[in-house]
């Protein structure tokens, strides 16, 4: 699907947003995960840092998005660089939905545990 204008690129990258794909997984990570703590002794649960690098990965979208704009209004010229951060970006967030998928199936294999 080639990508004509700069309205179109936003409106796809618009669709892939870090927050909504956590929404769908229909629990609140602040609550669901407040007791896990992440083994590097730095005293953060695991939402906190979970919700750490889905920033992080709402950031570098934010980057391409910008890289994107400069390359479409003629600011940059440099087409290396807008796809580098494109692919960081994506991949980036394929590596957190991943991560998600992982997250869910470990929450519904322990609401089936029986206590």
């Amino acid at each position: 699907m080639p990508i004509e204008t700069k309205a179109a690129m936003s409106n796809i990258l618009k669709n892939v947003d870090g927050n909504t794909w956590v929404k769908k997984a229909k629990i609140e990570p602040s609550k669901a995960f407040r007791e896990l703590q992440v083994p590097s002794g730095e005293g953060k649960s695991f939402g906190e840092v979970l919700g750490h690098y889905i920033g992080e990965v709402n950031d570098l979208q934010g980057q391409a998005n910008k890289a994107i704009e400069k390359l479409v209004t003629g600011k940059s010229k440099n087409i290396h660089e807008t796809m580098l951060a494109v692919e960081k970006a994506e991949i980036a967030f394929k590596t957190m939905n991943q991560i998600r998928l992982k997250v869910i199936d470990a929450y519904r294999e322990i609401m089936k545990m029986q206590v």
